[in-house]
């Protein structure tokens, strides 16, 4: 086959966002969620959608004019070019991808261990991360294209369940449940919850991440990002309306673990608690799935232009980047390591930061790349809201995290000035142009 058919294309693109997004939020942290903004969760879905709509505007933008897998290390790469900074801020991206697929593993653990009725315990729940990110690093190893093929029917299944969740579900909801609350503390409540559920919309920016490997990424890259945006947050406000509606908020955040299966029993039994648990399983695996795919890709690109070490642009046993088997280790590190809170914020605050750079470089390059600052600067305003927000209710609640978040930045700051001062190498900025060349000449 030639190189353009193994390519991914829109509908594989938007399948690997899909895939990230729900498995992100709906299953894993859906019990965090609720004990966070309680019955103003379906809210909490519409603010963190909009907002996730104007940060998603610049990677549209710049993602049509900048093809790299680095995705939005390159746009800020174009943006600020090569220092300190910037170099950190590398290390910092990819870290998220490591962390989140520690996330994902927790949360296939929390959802099939009870599912097969086995006492959870760390050993158990040991046994089942390590070997479900062990599992999709060989499907990884075995190329983009296979990749994309696993992640549109694991989508196109969980969302089938999820469906049924909604068509079934909806008939018994109780509305006071869900109606808006918006006095003083129940306002704080949906802001605290943006805060944490921003994380759920982090999915889009794989699309951008895989634009080396799509076809014709100056047009899909943006149709897939929004497209992925749409059908997650209508998915995302059906399903937080079924659930909160149907179970009780005491009875959600108690099953924090698997709340949306613990959500079912109230229409469709015993049932439906096993149907949600095994949609839960395809989620949250089809995110890892495409979140491991996300960061090796990552750290290919970064080592290529120079920003991490060589060791990850070799290739190696299977063929495959060495990235992917560095990527693997840290995240099974991660993951034996945190516990599921910890996780999910340190991963939401890296990527409001990486979010607010990047549309700081769309506004430095609207000249080159295009779009209307006006809603550059309104995006930017309210991901730096959301970012405070996020880090007065972590020194509210877990001073463990907030300082996690902090050493996170500051460990990445420090080992770039390690690396750059013991090795002198540059991330290497090539002119715009020539990144559409290069990728049309490998396409070739």
């Amino acid at each position: 086959m030639s190189n353009n058919k193994n390519r991914i294309g829109l509908l594989q693109a938007t399948s690997i966002a899909v895939g990230t997004m729900i498995g992100a939020s709906i299953f894993s942290i859906f019990g965090l969620g609720a004990r966070t903004a309680g019955q103003n969760l379906p809210l909490v879905f519409v603010l963190s959608g909009l907002i996730a709509l104007l940060v998603a505007y610049s990677y549209a933008v710049m993602g049509a004019k900048i093809i790299s897998n680095a995705g939005p290390m390159e746009f800020i790469l174009q943006g600020f070019g090569d220092n300190l900074l910037t170099g950190a801020l590398s290390f910092l991206f990819w870290m998220s991808y490591v962390v989140s697929i520690s996330l994902f593993a927790k949360g296939f653990a929390g959802y099939l261990l009870p599912l097969l009725s086995v006492e959870t315990g760390t050993v158990s729940r040991a046994v089942v991360e390590v070997a479900v990110v062990l599992a999709f690093m060989f499907l990884n190893l075995a190329g983009s294209e296979r990749v994309g093929r696993v992640e549109f029917v694991i989508v196109l299944v969980k969302l089938a369940i999820l469906g049924l969740f909604v068509v079934l579900g909806m008939r018994s909801v109780h509305l006071d449940w869900i109606m808006p609350q918006l006095g003083a503390h129940h306002a704080r409540q949906a802001l605290d919850g943006t805060a944490v559920f921003f994380l759920a919309y982090m999915g889009f920016g794989l699309v951008t991440n895989a634009s080396e490997h799509m076809r014709d990424p100056q047009r899909n890259v943006p149709r897939a990002i929004f497209l992925s945006i749409f059908i997650v947050s209508v998915v995302y406000i059906l399903v937080s309306v079924v659930a909160v509606g149907n179970l009780p908020l005491p009875a959600l955040v108690k099953a924090e673990d698997f709340a949306l299966a613990e959500a079912a029993k109230p229409f469709l039994g015993h049932w439906g608690y096993i149907l949600v648990s095994v949609g839960a399983l395809f989620s949250i695996a089809s995110a890892l799935n495409a979140t491991l795919y996300g960061g090796a890709n990552i750290a290919y690109a970064l080592a290529r232009d120079g920003e991490l070490p060589p060791v990850f642009q070799r290739k190696a046993w299977f063929q495959a980047p060495e990235g992917l088997y560095i990527t693997v280790v840290l995240s099974l590190f991660f993951t034996l390591l945190l516990n599921l809170s910890g996780i999910a914020s340190v991963t939401s605050a890296v990527v409001m930061v990486i979010y607010l750079f990047v549309l700081a470089a769309h506004y430095r390059m609207t000249p080159q790349c295009g779009g209307r600052r006006w809603i550059i600067v309104t995006g930017w305003l309210l991901t730096l809201g959301v970012f405070v927000a996020l880090m007065i209710y972590q020194w509210q609640t877990s001073r463990l995290s907030f300082w996690a978040i902090w050493a996170t930045f500051a460990g990445s700051l420090l080992v770039e000035t390690v690396y750059r001062s013991s090795t002198g190498r540059e991330m290497l900025v090539r002119e715009l142009g020539s990144l559409v060349q290069e990728f049309r000449r490998i396409r070739r």
